[in-house]
Parts: structure tokens; C-alpha cells; sequence
């Protein structure tokens, strides 16, 4: 099997999104090549995959120590994540939730004790320390528990099974791997070669003639029947048969003449050292020296010589000479794995590297890149928000000759579907949000309060909408009984009925959108605020009618190449309270370009229809022409006016009433201000306005007009 390095698998559940080019987040508070707002829709997604195979609510977090473990309450990953290997990441994730669900993390504990002291005994005769065994039984639980419940999830959740596949492939059927298998490194009796070779086993290029009772040891895992393991107690019991056929297979070691030889070249390397013959450093400390005497005495007693070595290891560090360091670790090499660095061949050290990334897979300590506390901090700020990035002009391109739109490659537009506190102190989007200075701090809540203020008053004029009439019709041949007519049934009079039609209003939908742009700055994007705060209050008071309140910007990448589109969804009637208003909409703020029609595109599968039981509005805030960039984008002129176009004539299409307010702008002039009201008009039809936003009659004037047009007659 080859190693999958495409995004296969998760592309069929989450679209074309996960396949595209991320944006990379590089300001100067964020560490270069980390996307917040794509390490946060990977980090909702596994949390998804988890919660939905576990049916627990188990957290999924980012790394900030560097490996991805599970403590038996919280997944952890890694910040390294791309598209390519995001399949893997979500099988990976998935196996450490399936721990969580069903591991016996006490047994794992309490392993040690297990164990039969006879096993240690046996283990013992073969030259293997109580470590030792301790140690291979918990490599070979690690395996067989890993097998247990990966197929318990694959079993009874068959669709994620690509995401398992795309895991092992990662780790167990590498190239390395492969060749390896067909070598005879690691066919020396040693517990590290069955090691190798049994958590290999399902490779197909395995060798069950590698090693002695091989065979054996697969026929007790049993692969096949692996869910007759139902728990970790009884895939220990399979570890410990493996295990003890292991051992049985190793080669019997005189424990008392291997210690005695380990001390001899322990004793001559210390007559070296002393004499200063071994070419080691001019000083040495005698301390340590006696205390490796010490420890040789210590480990007679027992003929340990995995811990006299271990020992003499420990204290050789603070001698002094390096040389004799030098001698130590390669006997302990020597001792424990059979052969020195030097002596290994390049596929033996290749094999060596992919076999540790295995044997942290099954230890459950998978190194990977960690973020630091403030990235996290953003990251579960954007992950609040519901931040995503939405494709827009998918393989499309506008062509002035042919008045058409060409394939090109794909924009993407940040969605922010929340607006919180946290995403403000974040500073993800400091185009949009930022926490107002000391100075401007009053005046930014003055502006909130003014806007709440004019709502009460607007509201009051926009009531009409709620009112309704009764209009009752008589002499009817069918509806209800007239029971003052009853009277002429006697006189063959069969038009005796009556109905009562209602006249009133179906409910109402408002999305408004502010633009944020630069040229915003200042008088007109403090009225237009204030003005889209009072027609949200005042729809408040309309029943049955629900507001959306948005911006549209860019967020600022201060390299100055990576400005995306940004569309925040600031209030939501249907989710929030007016008190959202008064506390959040101080840190509303513009700076960056306009990208009128890519936002608009972007809230599209969020726009409301309109229905016989429903009339939907767009209202609009802008000062000017789209205009929007950065090193792999132009969107400007006639391209984006007509983009503009589109999409205000898809609304349009939709049912939706487009009502578009002009801000005039000082970067026109009176004579300019027609031009441009005239392309605004082009954009967003006729009854585009230009009025003083902050004139409550003027308001109600234009608000009355759009939602007074349309009315439905209700049958009682």
C-alpha cells in the first residue's frame, strides 16, 4: 500500500474548501506559516468526527508541548496540519478518541503488577530485566489494544474506515518499511527484532520465517477475530501469550557471566581513565569514579547488568572526560541493541527512524509542532466565532470582449459567523475590530447609545407594519354560517355564508450590510453605524420581523500580501440580544478595501428568500466602487462593478428588496458624487439612495417604501 498523500477521503465530506491553497496568517504577533482560521475549521472538524464516532464529548486541543497524546480525557493535536495530510490527522484523532471510549486506563496502570513473578523469572534466564519484560508486555498490549479498538470504530462506523487506512498507511506501510521486512535486519533473538516484526505483521511484505515462533505469534493475535476482544483485560492476556512466546524463543543468557564481563570493560575503562591513557580530558572527577565503583558493588548482588550500566551511564555525564562517556554509551548500545551506531548499515539506520516514529504511535506519544498560548487563545477565539473561509468566483473570470465570465483560479472570503468579546482581544481582524483608546473610548459608546436613542423613535413610525384589518365578506355560498341569514334557507337563499379575510403583513427578514472599508473612515462609517443600530432597534419592535446586521471588509496580514475578504456577522435577531449592541459595537471599526461583491457572493447560502408567509430585504451601506487586492488578486473596474451587479440581481431573483444607501465621501466632490451615484445606481439598481442617514424622516421615509410595498391576504 502506498503512503496516501492526498486528501482523498476527507474531500467527499467536506468539499473542494479543504483542497485549496490556504491563506496564511503572517502578522507580526503570529509565528510565520500558521493560518488561524484554517487550523481552526481542522480543529472543529476532528472535534466533529470525534464527538460524532465516540458519541462523547470529548475536547479536541492543540499541542503546546509538542507530541499529541490522549490522557484518557482530552484529544490532543498538532498545529501541523495541511490538506495533504489532514486524512491521517482525523484517523489519528479518531484512534485516541476510541482510547478515551474504550480503554481500561487503570489496567494500563497498574500493568507492572500483573505480570506473574514466574514470567519475570523466566525473562530473567534469557538475560531480560524486570524492566525488560515490564516493557515488552506493555509494546505488545500497545499493539493488540490499538488493533482492539480500531476495529471496533471501523466496524461499527464503517464510513470513517479511509481515515483509519490513511493512518497505518502513514505509519506501518512507509517505503522504509517495506524494503525492510525484506532484509534480514532484525532477525537477531532479541525482544526489539520480534518487536519490529509483529507490529509489522499485517504489512504484506512480512516474513512469518523471520524469526522463530513468528507463525505462532500470529495465529495467537488472530487478526481476523480480533473483536472477539471486547475489553483491555483480555487483549493484555493475548499481549502476555505473545510475550511469553517471545521470550521462550530467546536465546538462554548466563546472567552472572554477562555481568561479569560488562564489569571487567566497566574496571578497564576506569584503569584508563585514571592513568590517563584512554586520551580523555586532563581532568577527572574522582568522586564519580568512586561512585561508579559504588554502583558495581550495588548491582553484584543481583547480577543486574542493565541497571549497572544504566548507572554507570548517569554518573560517567559528570566526570569530566569525555572519552570515557564515549565508551560507556557504546557499551550499553552494544549491550542492549547488539551493535554501535557505526556498525549499523544505511538501511538498518533508515529503518531505525521509521521505526521509532511506530513505536511513539503505539506509546501514544506522536511528536508533533506545538503552538503557543496566545496562537491557542486566537484559535479558540475563531473557532467561537465560526470563522471559515467560504470560496467565491470559483473558475470564474469576467471577459469584457465576450461579456462573460472565464475560469480562473479560486478567491476565498473569511466568514465570521460570531461576534464575540474574545475575537475582539484576539486581534485576528483589526481591520474590523478593534478595542477603542483611551481617547475615543466615550465617544465610541456615545455612538452606540445615539443609535439605540433614534431607534426607539424610527420604531414607532414603522409600526404600521404590525397592524392588521379584518375585512369580512357576506352572502357567500361557501366559508362559515351567516347566522343573521339563517333565517333565508327558507326562501331557497343558499348564499348564507360569510369569511373574514385579514389584511396584514407576512413576517419579514433584514440583512444589512455596512461597508468597512477605508474611505469609510470617520463621519461616514460613525452615522451609517448609528443609523444601522436605530432600524435594528427599530425592527426589534416590528413583530415576527428578524434583522441580520453585517460588515464587510478585509483582514489586515501586515506583510501587506495577504489581505482576504472579510464578511462578520455582527448581530443576529434570531440568536442575539439588543444588549450584544450596547456592549460589542464600540470595537466596530473600518480600515481596509472593498470587496462589495465577493462578500456578497459569500453570505448568499445564508440569504433568506422570499415566500408567501415571508418578505426578505437587503439593505446596503457604501461609499463608493468595489475595489480589493493583494499580491494574487486584482478586483477592481468593471470586473467587480459587474460581479457587484450579479449578485445584487441574484438577490433580486431571490425575492429579496435591495434598498442600497450612498455614503457620500470626501474623497469626492460635489461634481464627483453624481458620477459616482450614477455607477452606484449601475450596481444596485434605481432605487438606490442617497439621503441624510441621520434624519429619522428621511429614514422612515425609504424604510416605509421597502416594507410597505408587498402585503398577503390571510384567509380566516
Amino acid at each position: 500500500m502506498k503512503l496516501n498523500t492526498q486528501n482523498n477521503f476527507s474531500s467527499f465530506w467536506l468539499g473542494d474548501t479543504f483542497e485549496n491553497k490556504s491563506l496564511i496568517e503572517k502578522d507580526v504577533d503570529t509565528k510565520p506559516g500558521i493560518d488561524i482560521i484554517k487550523l481552526s475549521s481542522y480543529q472543529r472538524a476532528i472535534s466533529n468526527f470525534v464527538n460524532i464516532v465516540t458519541a462523547k464529548n470529548i475536547p479536541v486541543k492543540f499541542s503546546q508541548r509538542g507530541d499529541s497524546y490522549t490522557d484518557g480525557k482530552v484529544v490532543t493535536i498538532s498545529s501541523k496540519l495541511d490538506d495533504k495530510l489532514f486524512d491521517s490527522s482525523v484517523g489519528l484523532a479518531l484512534h485516541e478518541g476510541s482510547h478515551i471510549l474504550l480503554s481500561d486506563f487503570g489496567f494500563l496502570k497498574r500493568l507492572g503488577s500483573s505480570i506473574p513473578k514466574t514470567f519475570y523469572e523466566l525473562g530473567r534466564s534469557k538475560g531480560l530485566s524486570k524492566q525488560d519484560i515490564k516493557m515488552l508486555v506493555k509494546n505488545m498490549l500497545n499493539y493488540v489494544e490499538d488493533r482492539r479498538i480500531d476495529d471496533y470504530i471501523v466496524s461499527t462506523s464503517p464510513g470513517y474506515k479511509g481515515y483509519y487506512l490513511s493512518m497505518y498507511n502513514k505509519y506501518f506501510h512507509s517505503k522504509q518499511i517495506d524494503k525492510g521486512l525484506q532484509t534480514d535486519e532484525f532477525t537477531d533473538l532479541t525482544t526489539e527484532s520480534y518487536f519490529f516484526r509483529v507490529i509489522n505483521l499485517t504489512n504484506p511484505n512480512t516474513n512469518l520465517d523471520a524469526l522463530p515462533g513468528l507463525r505462532d505469534i500470529w495465529n495467537t493475535l488472530d487478526l481476523r477475530n480480533i473483536s472477539r476482544l471486547d475489553s483491555t483485560g483480555k487483549a493484555y492476556k493475548v499481549a502476555y501469550d505473545i510475550s511469553k512466546i517471545i521470550v521462550n524463543n530467546l536465546d538462554v543468557v548466563d546472567a552472572e557471566k554477562r555481568f561479569e564481563e560488562t564489569k571487567k570493560k566497566i574496571n578497564q575503562l576506569l584503569e584508563k581513565t585514571a592513568s590517563g591513557d584512554n586520551g580523555g580530558d586532563s581532568y577527572v572527577n574522582d568522586f564519580s569514579i568512586d561512585r561508579i565503583k559504588q554502583a558495581i558493588r550495588n548491582a553484584e548482588q543481583m547480577f543486574d547488568t542493565d541497571k549497572l550500566l544504566s548507572d554507570v551511564a548517569d554518573e560517567a555525564k559528570y566526570m569530566g572526560d569525555s572519552q570515557f562517556t564515549k565508551a560507556v554509551n557504546e557499551m550499553m548500545q552494544e549491550m542492549t541493541q547488539g551493535m554501535t551506531e557505526d556498525e549499523k548499515s544505511e538501511v538498518r539506520k533508515k529503518l531505525d527512524r521509521v521505526f521509532t516514529k511506530q513505536k511513539k504511535f503505539l506509546d501514544g506519544k506522536i511528536s508533533k509542532r506545538k503552538l503557543s498560548k496566545k496562537d491557542i487563545s486566537r484559535i479558540e477565539a475563531v473557532s467561537e466565532s465560526g470563522s471559515s473561509y467560504k470560496d467565491v468566483l470559483k473558475d470564474k473570470k469576467y471577459d469584457d470582449m465576450s461579456n462573460k465570465w472565464k475560469s480562473t483560479g479560486v478567491k476565498q472570503v473569511i466568514v465570521v459567523k460570531n461576534f464575540t468579546k474574545s475575537l475582539v482581544d484576539s486581534n485576528v481582524y483589526p481591520n474590523l475590530l478593534s478595542t477603542p483608546s483611551e481617547y475615543y473610548g466615550n465617544d465610541r459608546q456615545e455612538i452606540v447609545n445615539k443609535g439605540l436613542r433614534i431607534g426607539k423613535m424610527l420604531g414607532k413610525k414603522l409600526q404600521i407594519r404590525g397592524e392588521e384589518r379584518l375585512l369580512k365578506n357576506t352572502r357567500l355560498k361557501s366559508g362559515r354560517i351567516d347566522k343573521r341569514l339563517v333565517a333565508e334557507l327558507g326562501f331557497n337563499n343558499e348564499s348564507v355564508f360569510h369569511n373574514i379575510d385579514v389584511e396584514k403583513y407576512p413576517d419579514g427578514f433584514l440583512h444589512i450590510s455596512l461597508d468597512a472599508s477605508g474611505s469609510m473612515h470617520g463621519n461616514s462609517f460613525d452615522n451609517s453605524l448609528t443609523c444601522a443600530i436605530a432600524i435594528i432597534q427599530a425592527v426589534d419592535m416590528i413583530p415576527n420581523f428578524d434583522v441580520v446586521f453585517s460588515l464587510r471588509g478585509t483582514s489586515c496580514r501586515y506583510s501587506g500580501n495577504y489581505d482576504v475578504p472579510v464578511l462578520l456577522y455582527a448581530y443576529d435577531s434570531r440568536v442575539d440580544k439588543i444588549s450584544k449592541i450596547r456592549n460589542l459595537f464600540k470595537y466596530l471599526t473600518c480600515s481596509s478595501t472593498t470587496p462589495e461583491g465577493l462578500c456578497y457572493e459569500a453570505v448568499m447560502d445564508d440569504m433568506v428568500y422570499t415566500t408567501n408567509d415571508r418578505n426578505s430585504y437587503f439593505l446596503n451601506f457604501s461609499d463608493g466602487m468595489p475595489m480589493y487586492s493583494n499580491s494574487e488578486v486584482y478586483y477592481s473596474g468593471d470586473e467587480a462593478r459587474n460581479h457587484t451587479r450579479d449578485m445584487v440581481k441574484k438577490m433580486r431573483n431571490m425575492g429579496i428588496k435591495v434598498l442600497s444607501y450612498f455614503i457620500s465621501s470626501r474623497y469626492y466632490n460635489n461634481s464627483d458624487d453624481d458620477y459616482a451615484m450614477n455607477d452606484f445606481k449601475q450596481m444596485y439598481g434605481s432605487d438606490a439612495e442617497s439621503i441624510d442617514i441621520l434624519s429619522i424622516p428621511a429614514v422612515a421615509r425609504t424604510m416605509n417604501n421597502l416594507f410597505l410595498k408587498r402585503w398577503q391576504i390571510n384567509k380566516l
